[in-house]
């Protein structure tokens, strides 16, 4: 006797928009593919169930030629790491990273930089008139701004240009404050950008000054030091927050980790929260006498990680609706990949699925979930 088996019941709704909320953003392309329903289904489940969130992006670059990276993406709401395989860029210089989501490479003939959220297309255009080696550098109102850092023979060590998209040329700007001359490199001062300026800040003091691109020149100074105890500090820009994160204590004995929300006009200063102390050991350099920390923010989230090594684990932190901090920590998959010689960089971007369909049309990309 033949048995008729009645077709299954089809998964719409909320069902469908529930469980898709637990699917990794990376596999919501194809799914988003299947039929038009499924397709409003992705759209609605992103939008009310869970929402994309910003992720770290880690990029490792071998020091010796032909210089490859390896890219290793963490998706904080799908709570996966994602390995990027991407074509070679080309290479110009080490590859750095610059107020979390410019990536760039500076060598005296040559400037590449990539800005947009997962970081698919370069521009390559002239080096900057004056030779620099470690220079801070901003993405900015549109323009590219490139300030101090110079070498040893240049007249003018706070030497300021702005590349003009027009015109496709530098041009010089009012010199950096004086009082930043013994500064004037990004191993010593942080920078973020809020739009429409550019706001530098020095590490160890908490000496900030502004700097805007229409107009060309400096405002400041203003202090960053809500906390006398702070000995070194990072500032960044997220979601129309200026946020400042200090150490706490002196290098050899680290005491807390504060987050500070600032007025971008004021520059006054409130505090957040503080990291739980179970957590501090895991952005403090195992190197005695060098504490200092990586810091990456976009949207609601800021990534901690030690500096001067590439570290296991890195520390997680959400500014929350109601102006609290949630802290995690999470193990760094991209760690045990390559040795400790290869240069690490990190960004980090709020990444969508339109990001993601972009990538994934260009050809020799692949995104792998790492269970």
């Amino acid at each position: 006797m033949a048995i008729i088996l009645e077709d299954e019941a089809p998964i719409h709704g909320d069902v469908l928009e529930t469980i898709l909320s637990h699917v990794p953003l990376v596999d919501l392309v194809p799914s988003s593919c299947v039929s038009k329903s499924w397709n409003r289904a992705v759209t609605s489940s992103l939008k009310c169930f869970n929402k994309p969130k910003p992720w770290l992006i880690i990029h490792t670059q071998c020091t010796r030629s032909p210089y490859d990276i390896s890219v290793h993406g963490y998706d904080p709401r799908s709570n996966v790491w994602v390995e990027i395989s991407q074509p070679s860029i080309k290479y110009v210089s080490a590859l750095r990273s610059s107020h979390s989501n410019l990536l760039y490479m500076l060598s005296p003939s040559k400037l590449s930089f990539s800005h947009d959220a997962m970081n698919l297309t370069w521009h390559h255009v002239d080096a900057p008139r004056v030779w620099r080696t470690d220079p801070i550098v901003g993405y900015v109102g549109g323009s590219i701004v490139i300030a101090g850092g110079t070498c040893d023979f240049e007249d003018d060590p706070l030497a300021v240009e702005i590349y003009n998209n027009e015109t496709n040329t530098w041009e010089t700007c009012e010199s950096m404050p004086a009082i930043l001359k013994d500064s004037a490199a990004s191993t010593w001062l942080s920078i973020a950008t809020t739009g429409d300026k550019l706001v530098v800040a020095e590490k160890f003091t908490g000496v900030t000054y502004c700097f805007d691109p229409k107009t060309k020149n400096w405002s400041g100074p203003y202090e960053l030091r809500p906390d006398p105890r702070i000995f070194h500090s990072i500032i960044g820009f997220a979601n129309n927050r200026l946020i400042l994160i200090g150490m706490i204590g002196d290098s050899e004995n680290v005491a807390g980790v504060k987050i500070w929300k600032v007025n971008a006009e004021n520059f006054e200063c409130e505090e957040l929260g503080e990291m739980p102390a179970a957590l501090i050991q895991k952005v403090k350099s195992e190197t005695y006498g060098v504490s200092s920390i990586s810091v990456c923010l976009a949207g609601d989230y800021a990534y901690m990680s030690k500096s001067s090594e590439m570290a296991e684990e890195i520390v997680g932190c959400e500014f929350k609706n109601d102006g609290g901090l949630q802290w995690w920590s999470m193990k760094n998959e991209a760690a045990g990949d390559g040795n400790r010689s290869q240069r690490v960089v990190f960004s980090c971007s709020v990444i969508g699925l339109g990001d993601l369909q972009r990538a994934m049309l260009l050809e020799n990309r692949k995104f792998t979930v790492k269970l």
